[in-house]
């Protein structure tokens, strides 16, 4: 909901940092996939309990997925750099909650459940979403720099993250706080769905 509001800031910030990364030789791709091993610390950490080194695991995974975005627009886009990033951030958002459930299966593990299967809802949509587009070769103003169509709604990136952050920071509520954003994840893979009635009505 509110990642184009954030995203001037965050370019602003990372450029700096990424040009020199650029200096040193390292691609973008590069610090994907070292994002998303971070990311895979993290479940390692909330399966042990480790709530705190989850935590920081968590936002070194989203360091590096600003990053990376950063180093392209300096070096240049490319679709494989797209692919990835996108494909990997699914994984992990699916992964934190089973981090949860795998930390404590007797209270965690339902919640969790209707998590992972709330992002399959948003995630899809938003795929099957930006297929279509490029098909039609739509852009997005809120996000032009973007490798594919980039769908908004009322859970986006920064939500996600402020959700994963809170569980991190009162674990016992892990299951209030799955409940919760499940409901929400369904309001925005319900709004895509009704976008893409409209947006794709005709032929094409």
């Amino acid at each position: 909901m509110i990642d184009a509001a954030l995203l001037p800031l965050q370019r602003r910030l990372l450029h700096p940092p990424a040009r020199a990364l650029v200096g040193l030789g390292v691609q973008a791709d590069q610090i994907t996939i070292a994002g998303f091993v971070l990311g895979l610390g993290a479940v390692v950490a909330l399966t042990a309990g480790a709530f705190g080194a989850a935590l920081a695991f968590i936002a070194l995974n989203r360091l590096a997925d600003g990053l990376d975005g950063a180093v392209a627009r300096i070096t240049g886009p490319t679709d494989r750099g797209a692919f990835l990033d996108i494909a990997l951030d699914f994984v992990f958002y699916a992964l934190v909650p089973l981090g949860f459930a795998l930390a404590d299966p007797a209270a965690n593990a339902l919640p969790a459940a209707v998590l992972i299967a709330a992002f399959v809802g948003t995630g899809s949509s938003f795929l099957a979403f930006a297929s279509i587009a490029a098909k039609r070769r739509l852009r997005t103003d809120a996000y032009p720099a973007k490798g594919i169509y980039y769908l908004g709604g009322l859970t986006e990136g920064a939500e996600t993250i402020a959700f994963f952050a809170a569980a991190c920071l009162w674990p016992g509520g892990f299951p209030v706080l799955a409940y919760v954003f499940s409901a929400a994840c369904a309001v925005t893979t319900l709004t895509r769905w009704h976008m893409g009635w409209r947006a794709f009505a005709d032929k094409g």
